[in-house]
């Protein structure tokens, strides 16, 4: 892989600022598409993220970015459970920290690790 211009790099940093200081979900969509996946995950740990954008976020393919949407306080139960795996054997880091926050919020698990109410 090339290194980046240093036009490059100025770039990524104007994105990053703007990820980080975005006041709504308007501003906060452009980086559903960012190609920088830590743009993203910045953008996912704005506090201004609302439910909706995070569920958005929440599709993203890499693990990091989903992580970062199940830590921000705004995240919707939905989008937690929606996050949960039912597989058992395709349990990862993203289930569990998801099952934690469910758990912190009053969500009652059975023995299949899953709620109750979806089991």
């Amino acid at each position: 892989m090339a290194k980046k211009t240093p036009e490059q790099k100025a770039a990524e940093e104007r994105r990053y600022i703007a990820a980080s200081g975005a006041a709504n979900a308007q501003e906060l969509e452009p980086f559903l598409t960012d190609p920088n996946q830590s743009i993203r995950a910045v953008a996912v740990m704005n506090p201004d993220a609302d439910a909706d954008i995070l569920d958005r976020f929440a599709n993203d393919r890499f693990w990091g970015v989903r992580m970062e949407v199940v830590h921000n306080a705004n995240v919707s139960l939905a989008t937690l459970r929606r996050l949960l795996e039912r597989d058992v054997p395709k349990r990862g880091v993203i289930h569990h920290a998801a099952r934690k926050k469910l758990e912190e919020r009053g969500v009652v698990f059975g023995a299949n690790g899953m709620p109750l109410d979806m089991a």
